[in-house]
């Protein structure tokens, strides 16, 4: 089992105060567009916000539910008073910091402990607590943070009109959605007794893979948007009908109930109009590269349905600006993408032993590894 360390500590401190003035550039951004009467762009944010929250807060107070079953419903009924109010992250962030303090400061972890001995314990305590809250903050990242990424730039690609508190939260969503994508495949390969860590090379390969990636895909909806919003709520409703599909032929295994299975089959459709991930841990080599070809496809089609239909624009330096970011981000995450996968993902330069797939209940294991929901969860 990987070891929780000092800097996974301060990492975990910093992720709080970046989830926390998250919050409150929001609000800020909502209020600014409240004062100047656009209505409808403040209620836009606070319903992303809203949305992200209400469903995180629900898949927290679930996991918590399933981790203490059996346990005092005391306990329960507060967390999930808690909850109600939305506050559930921090309870999982005090949680978190706990195990943690325990797990960086005051224990030292020896390989060949098992599992019961207390220092491992506090170990995995501390790693899975960090792994709950990433992975609530993936749903948050594309349930609210995206979203809002894609509606700040069109309404500066649409009004021209900025104001310092339009960057503050493109930047703060640029941001959460980096730490988030790079901190939860990092908890998650602690969290998993088959998994190896990432090198540094391989966190920035990955980090540029999905944020390029991201990056041009927001710049290519916001482009379709700016020619018909109709069609674009089209396409995303399309897309999302398709992510969930395949999410239903997976047949992922993520939660305990069915009502949650499909709440979180439905979050999974949203993710996968962003971006690519694989759900099963399987190999997904054709997968991914269908997901991406299509992108690039779509992308391409945009901008030239540009050139056909609205050719006078092509003419302003905000469509050619935009039109060489959009291509030029597709094109370096492509790039990132592949060089990640064909030199720095775990399964290349770590020993063929150390990574496997095989984990509880296989044939001739020596020692039986309990694993968690985020075996089921394996985003790649």
């Amino acid at each position: 089992m990987m070891k929780f360390t000092k800097q996974n500590f301060f990492f975990l401190i910093g992720g709080m105060i970046i989830y926390v003035v998250d919050i409150g550039v929001d609000f800020w951004v909502a209020s600014g567009y409240f004062c100047q009467g656009q209505y409808s762009w403040s209620i836009l944010i606070l319903c992303f916000r809203g949305l992200s929250s209400v469903i995180t807060q629900i898949f927290s107070y679930e996991w918590f539910k399933n981790d203490w079953e059996g346990t005092d419903t005391g306990k329960l009924k507060l967390v999930f008073l808690v909850h109600l109010f939305h506050c559930g992250i921090f309870i999982r962030y005090w949680f978190a910091l706990k195990y943690g303090c325990q797990a960086a400061f005051k224990q030292t972890s020896s390989r060949g402990a098992s599992e019961a001995d207390p220092s491992n314990f506090i170990q995995k305590q501390a790693i899975d607590a960090v792994t709950d809250i990433n992975m609530l903050r993936v749903f948050k990242t594309f349930l609210e943070t995206t979203p809002q990424l894609f509606l700040q730039i069109y309404i500066l690609m649409e009004h021209g009109k900025t104001h310092f508190y339009q960057y503050a939260a493109i930047m703060m969503s640029f941001c959460g959605i980096s730490l988030s994508m790079v901190d939860y495949q990092i908890s998650l390969r602690k969290s998993l007794p088959d998994k190896v860590e990432f090198l540094v090379l391989s966190k920035f390969m990955y980090l540029f893979y999905k944020l390029l990636t991201i990056t041009s895909w927001i710049l290519s909806i916001s482009l379709i948007t700016l020619l018909s919003v109709r069609i674009s709520v089209i396409l995303l409703l399309f897309l999302w009908i398709c992510g969930f599909t395949w999410t239903l032929k997976q047949h992922t295994t993520f939660c305990k109930s069915k009502k949650m299975e499909y709440l979180y089959r439905t979050v999974v459709g949203i993710i996968l109009i962003f971006s690519f991930f694989n759900i099963k841990g399987r190999r997904t080599k054709v997968c991914i590269s269908i997901y991406y070809a299509t992108h690039t496809v779509v992308t391409l089609v945009i901008l030239f349905v540009y050139m056909f239909w609205k050719p006078s624009i092509i003419k302003e330096i905000c469509f050619t600006i935009v039109s060489i970011l959009t291509i030029s981000s597709l094109v370096l995450g492509i790039i990132f993408l592949v060089v990640y996968y064909s030199h720095f993902h775990p399964t290349i330069y770590c020993r063929p032993q150390a990574y496997s797939d095989e984990v509880d209940g296989v044939a001739g294991q020596k020692v039986r590894v309990k694993i968690g929901r985020f075996h089921n969860f394996l985003m790649q």
